[in-house]
């Protein structure tokens, strides 16, 4: 296991690389050539702003698994191109909620009480206090834009500071939080409407860009209104607000990051006296700088050798460090779909994923991208896994779909994981399995053949025309090619003209060789035969 780190890091994060006993080498100020260069020598990257993580020196990432980016955002890198490599991105967004919450407050407090401007004055010797009176926050009403970990933080610390906190989110379905303290309002011009202070806590993006714009500053918020922006410079139009404050519409203003960092030395903000401007200073103290270092040298750890994701940016909610009650549905998701491999013939159209029970719908997500994974890969010669598995699905055009049922099918009890495969002809495949008291997968269902068998090791599944002599033959041929059979399942189903088909799934001890599969598809009534091999029980 190699880490590159590309950043400078706290010292408190290279020694937990240190204490894991992680080999890794620090070359911070890498070109995008040189870095293109290194990263394929080593299994994870850790980088904070500076390095930039762009298509081209993800293009042959070699033994890169994971990146991790020490702050909040992954603006440097490019979330696309890992995705599409199976490369897990990570950032440490937590590390830093309370001092980014902080600077907002300490913004509100400067504008509110014109600090940076008095202290100027009094540094210029002069006294007119009469020309700083500020105004008190407390009874005033704060509009918090984002109700995340940040925003959520600012919102309660308004609360003890006996503000009225209004929020605005449209991803946040109760209609109040913080135990009914804040109330939502849905839309955002009737939400500009009630607010005495606004503070920005939303990611970039189109979404989000220019909400505070050239119509909303002069014609929808209050003229009294304070604006906060700790979050991306493109939520705010910062010339339509420099406007704003120039004409007094706006009272106020403390802003952090801006569109172009450094911002332009004539930019139309720094003339004016009613803003208090600092360098995205947000996430900048001691104990955050110290945090996101940590966390993220322990979630590169954690990755690499428990499979545990933490701060996963584009993991899709998986979840792979499961608790031991849980663990064992990520193993029988995995194995179902190594199970539909070997039926499917086609291509699939759709692979949707059933859950019923008290466990296994919540996994829903992680399993069907587990079973998913295991579908491809014999078709693929792009490495697959749970990373990039949805990326390559919709790019073949195909739907992945989750299905939470409120009762197991018929016949079957407790948590029930199934898992069918549907090709563009029509050829379709069924497998149910469950988790036993013992923790061991088990397979109860295949298309319409009962069983209840542990997919494990070396397997051969054979179809075949229910007539007397098959399981002789069978039996003869894997002797001959002195094969031991470990275990066999027989399961058989009448169709409605009366017919019956039967499948055999048969384990060995060794891997069965092509000469002995070859000879039992000429056999007489025999349908299929398909050569398997899974994880061992165990594993």
């Amino acid at each position: 296991m190699r880490i590159l780190v590309a950043d400078k890091l706290a010292d408190e994060g290279l020694e937990v690389l240190k204490a894991e006993q992680v080999a890794f080498d620090a070359k911070v100020g890498l070109k995008e050539n040189e870095l293109a260069a290194a990263v394929g020598s080593y299994d994870a990257l850790i980088v904070r702003s500076g390095a930039k993580v762009t298509a081209k020196v993800l293009e042959n990432p070699g033994s890169l698994k994971a990146i991790a980016r020490a702050g909040v955002g992954v603006d440097n890198i490019d979330l696309d191109a890992a995705t599409a490599k199976g490369i897990l991105v990570l950032n440490t967004a937590e590390a830093s909620t309370l001092s980014t919450a902080e600077h907002a407050l300490a913004l509100m407090f400067a504008l509110a009480r014109k600090v940076p401007q008095a202290d100027a004055h009094v540094r210029g010797g002069q006294w007119k206090r009469n020309q700083y009176q500020g105004s008190q926050l407390a009874g005033k009403t704060l509009g918090v834009v984002g109700l995340g970990r940040i925003g959520r933080t600012v919102a309660s610390r308004a609360l003890a500071m006996e503000m009225n906190v209004l929020a605005y989110d449209p991803f946040y379905t109760s209609p109040s939080a913080l135990d009914g303290r804040v109330k939502l309002i849905r839309d955002f011009d009737e939400f500009l409407s009630h607010l005495d202070v606004i503070t920005f806590h939303v990611p970039g993006g189109d979404q989000t860009r220019h909400l505070l714009n050239h119509d909303r500053l002069f014609n929808k918020c209050r003229p009294n209104l304070l604006v906060i922006n700790d979050a991306r410079g493109e939520v705010v139009d910062e010339y339509a607000l420099a406007e704003a404050l120039k004409a007094k519409k706006v009272a106020g203003a403390g802003i952090d990051v801006y569109v172009q960092e450094p911002p332009p030395k004539d930019h139309p903000l720094f003339s004016l006296e009613n803003v208090v401007l600092t360098p995205h200073l947000g996430a900048s103290t001691d104990e955050a700088q110290t945090a996101v270092s940590v966390q993220a040298c322990e979630a590169i750890v954690a990755y690499l050798k428990r499979g545990e994701i933490r701060g996963a940016v584009n993991a899709g909610g998986i979840r792979l460090d499961l608790p031991p009650d849980e663990a064992p549905f990520a193993k029988l998701a995995s194995r179902i779909g190594a199970l539909l491999a070997g039926m499917s013939d086609s291509g699939y159209k759709t692979i949707t994923l059933r859950a019923s029970g008290q466990r296994a719908p919540k996994l829903m997500n992680t399993l069907l991208r587990l079973a998913t994974v295991e579908l491809l890969k014999p078709h693929l010669d792009t490495p697959v896994n749970v990373i990039n598995v949805e990326h390559l699905a919709r790019g073949r055009g195909i739907e992945l779909v989750q299905v939470h049922e409120p009762a197991p099918p018929q016949g079957l009890v407790g948590d029930i994981v199934g898992v069918r495969a549907e090709g563009p002809g029509g050829e379709s495949h069924r497998v149910l399995g469950t988790i036993y008291a013992d923790g061991l997968p088990r397979v109860l269902r295949i298309d319409n053949f009962a069983m209840d068998m542990i997919p494990e090791g070396n397997m051969v599944l054979v179809m075949n025309q229910d007539q007397p002599g098959v399981i002789g033959t069978v039996g003869t041929s894997f002797g001959d090619a002195q094969v031991n059979i470990a275990d066999m399942v027989i399961s058989r189903d009448v169709n409605k003209d009366g017919t019956a088909t039967a499948l055999m799934l048969i384990k060995t001890d060794s891997e069965p060789p092509v000469a002995l599969l070859n000879r039992l598809k000429a056999r007489p009534n025999i349908l299929r035969v398909k050569a398997l091999h899974l994880p061992a029980r165990n594993a």
